[in-house]
């Protein structure tokens, strides 16, 4: 077994089987990544890797459309995408409500309809 520590949880500690998905654990154990779509799509797993990115798997084409080389360098990952084969421990900042949406592309949003006289 692997032991997990959710730091931004009150280092809440886990254990979990080699080659575990690390917000599928986070899930199982109430570790508390936030996420919303756990697809690799709205990059709101974002987490960071304190101790043990080598006990991490590589990067996945997903988290690249998300994260920049020097966010990979610095030790950022999408928990979503991430496979855990030894002990790490992983923080995040909490998201404040409707953050990870993506906002509309002004290009090819739909305008917003003509304002009407009600009087």
């Amino acid at each position: 077994m692997i032991t997990i520590t959710f730091v931004s949880n009150d280092n809440k500690t886990v254990s979990a089987p080699p080659n575990s998905n690390l917000l599928r654990v986070s899930l199982r154990e109430q570790g508390g990544i936030p996420w919303k779509c756990g697809g690799g799509i709205c990059g709101t797993c974002r987490c960071h890797i304190d101790a043990g990115l080598e006990n991490t798997d590589a990067i996945k084409t997903k988290e690249r459309k998300h994260l920049s080389e020097a966010d990979f360098a610095a030790g950022y990952r999408m928990a979503c995408q991430t496979f855990v084969n030894g002990d790490i421990s992983v923080s995040w900042q909490p998201r404040p409500a409707g953050a990870g949406l993506r906002k509309p592309d002004p290009a090819t949003a739909t305008p917003a309809p003509p304002a009407t006289d009600s009087q």
